[in-house]
């Protein structure tokens, strides 16, 4: 049968569960954050909510650093042309860690300000400001890491990012569980810890590339080509992260309207549907460097039919996942807080998270079909759309008077079921034409 198996399975399956580890490696280093510091009390968890947002909006922004590279490398291996695959991953990197070093300046300075905008309770956006600073160290690193992994997966290799990923995750939770208790410094070790692991991350990361440089010949030095290429196919993706983020901190915001324990209560839930999306996004990563490999050679027939394989293993991974959160969402609940309000918010957002994540399989694939085919301006402007259909919703639902777990089952209903709906709708519609199947490099 069609739906049970398929001569695409092999290469989508070796490609997509490695990238399953790499992919939730960043979320569950939030998730590790999140259960430690969530047994400080409700203040020190907002305040990781409201600076997680921030960084979680930064990362979400430049993570075209990835997505870029990825179907760049790839059609160029697809063609034949392993050396200029090389080349567009190593001048991702370097984009990369120039971005990164802005940008920790620019957060560094701005910390208190960008706390503060989220109307959070003086205690809590005072430590919201101090995790943040020093979490804005390690974003150099942290992008490179992105930038690399987009390499690697452009040249059909995700298990380099997820044996990173995961030494990555056990020292970060090494650390943190010491830095947070053992040392004492409670919410500003959680953010020491993650930086530490960040940098180990880049080194390695970088390491691993330079030996392919090496074997392959290819000089190490940026190249205004490959740089330009980077930021032309990055700049379309950016703005359609953009939208997305505005929703997310839109999200947020409104839980922050009703209250600490709203706003708590967000948090742990963004942070399992984070690792969830991740989960199901590995599909797309799949798709991202099979249909670059595949338009790359010219061979449009094989990027259609990997096209409807990753719909099919999505909506089905989708609805197997969306049943098993909502089996555990209560005992899940238990592990971020002791605390029964914020426990008992906690789950009924797990509840609702839970009926969107089928509709949310199919559209991560098919957003990763679409980047994998470099149709990026589509994204952004499909972006736009969805911003202007969400938006309202969630700013109208921060002026309702409503109980806690009421506000908090309100708002992931707009987030993770309407606004994955309104994807589904833009994403497939141009899915079903050809204007995306652009052939060569």
């Amino acid at each position: 049968m069609t739906v049970l198996r398929s001569p695409y399975d092999g290469p989508i399956l070796r490609l997509a569960v490695p990238s399953l580890g790499a992919l939730i490696a960043e979320p569950l280093f939030l998730a590790t954050d999140t259960a430690l510091v969530g047994h400080l009390g409700a203040g020190p968890l907002a305040a990781l909510g409201v600076a997680s947002t921030v960084l979680q909006t930064a990362l979400g922004l430049l993570i075209f650093l990835a997505y870029a590279t990825t179907p760049l490398v790839a059609r160029r291996l697809g063609a034949g042309d392993s050396r200029g695959a090389l080349h567009a991953g190593i001048d991702g990197m370097w984009l990369a860690a120039g971005l990164g070093v802005v940008l920790a300046a620019v957060g560094w300075a701005a910390g208190p300000w960008l706390t503060g905008l989220f109307g959070a309770e003086p205690d809590v956006a005072a430590a919201a400001a101090r995790y943040l600073r020093i979490s804005c160290l390690g974003l150099p690193a942290m992008l490179v890491v992105v930038a690399a992994t987009g390499l690697f997966r452009g040249l059909l290799d995700t298990r380099t990012p997820l044996v990173v990923a995961g030494v990555g995750f056990a020292a970060n939770a090494g650390l943190n569980a010491a830095l947070i208790y053992p040392a004492g410094l409670g919410l500003d070790g959680s953010a020491v810890g993650t930086v530490l692991a960040q940098t180990g991350m880049a080194t390695a990361c970088v390491a691993i590339a330079v030996r392919h440089a090496r074997r392959g010949k290819v000089g190490l030095r940026p190249g205004r080509v490959g740089l330009l290429a980077t930021a032309r196919s990055g700049g379309w993706l950016f703005l359609r992260n953009l939208s997305m983020r505005i929703v997310l901190v839109a999200t947020v915001v409104a839980a922050t309207a009703h209250g600490t324990v709203a706003l708590a209560a967000t948090q742990a839930v963004f942070t399992v549907f984070g690792i969830a999306a991740l989960g199901l996004d590995a599909l797309a990563i799949a798709g991202q460097a099979m249909i670059g490999h595949a338009l790359g050679a010219g061979d449009g027939t094989r990027a259609r039919a990997v096209l409807t394989r990753l719909l099919q293993l999505a909506g089905v991974g989708g609805l197997a996942l969306g049943l098993a959160l909502a089996a555990v969402s209560g005992p899940l609940a238990a592990v971020f807080t002791s605390d029964g309000a914020v426990r008992a918010a906690i789950a009924v957002g797990l509840g609702v998270v839970a009926l969107g994540l089928p509709v949310g399989g199919v559209v991560w694939a098919l957003d990763g079909v679409l980047m994998g085919a470099g149709d990026n301006r589509y994204l952004a402007l499909a972006g736009a759309i969805n911003l202007v259909v969400t938006l309202p919703a969630l700013l109208w639902l921060m002026r309702l008077p409503m109980s806690t777990t009421g506000a908090v089952a309100a708002i992931w209903l707009v987030f993770a079921v309407g606004y994955l709906v309104v994807r589904l709708v833009t994403l497939s519609t141009r899915a079903r034409g050809r204007r995306w199947m652009v052939l060569g490099v």
